[in-house]
């Protein structure tokens, strides 16, 4: 009688973990071509040469200049390559729980400013790029579409908790809160005029109360001695 043979288990951890390291190397390298240089100036050659990798390599990982600028994106919103959603973020999960509707709104403006802090230069160069290539017009589109459901999650909690000021619905919350999030705004502020991010965040916190909660709500449970609760925005 024949004796079984014990196969070896096939462990392609390692691989993963290089092919995980080669795409951010990759990304690393398209983030910082595409804001020098612009989307439409770079090639995948140039970002292959850059993040010394193959571009066969680029492309299996990729799948074009497009996808490239997509992951860029993805890491740019999340602040790691995790493969977790931003929403499931525990900032984000911490934030929405927050049983204090002004409270609830300084986190946001906090994940905001911290948000946009890393993605605003990609952003910049996603929307530039929209103007002369469908491909990433679709992209921003698709972008746009997933920031207000996103936000709109925030309207939800407020409109849960009963703490929209009158006059306000949920969907017309959820349209001022993505104003007032947008990346433009925070360009506008931070880059054409100049604000400090932390005078950012304390107008958006700001502006966020005084649009979205009813009167009592605009100061009841926020902390004496937070940056958005005392600061003048001068």
């Amino acid at each position: 009688m024949e004796k079984a043979v014990k196969r070896r288990r096939y462990d392609n951890s390692r691989r993963q973990a290089q092919a995980r390291a080669t795409r951010a190397d990759v990304v690393a390298a398209a983030r910082r071509l595409f804001v020098e240089g612009g989307y439409p100036a770079t090639t995948i050659e140039a970002i292959s040469e850059a993040a010394n990798t193959p571009v066969g390599t680029v492309y299996r990982l990729f799948g074009s200049k497009r996808g490239i600028l997509a992951a860029v994106l993805d890491v740019a919103f999340g602040g790691d390559d995790e493969p977790v959603a931003f929403r499931d973020r525990p900032a984000v999960q911490a934030a929405l729980a927050e049983p204090d509707p002004r409270r609830l709104l300084d986190a946001f403006a906090r994940i905001c400013r911290e948000l946009l802090g890393r993605a605003a230069p990609i952003l910049h160069v996603l929307r530039s790029a929209a103007m002369v290539d469908p491909e990433v017009a679709d992209l921003l589109a698709i972008t746009a579409r997933q920031r207000h459901v996103g936000q709109s999650r925030v309207a939800r909690a407020l409109a849960e908790r009963k703490a929209l000021a009158d006059g306000v619905d949920e969907g017309a919350a959820a349209d001022l809160i993505y104003a007032l999030m947008s990346p433009e705004m925070h360009r506008i502020l931070t880059v054409e005029r100049g604000w400090s991010v932390d005078r950012y965040e304390q107008w958006l916190a700001r502006s966020l109360g005084a649009l979205l909660l009813p009167v009592r709500s605009r100061t009841m449970g926020a902390d004496p001695h937070s940056s958005s609760s005392t600061t003048v925005v001068r």
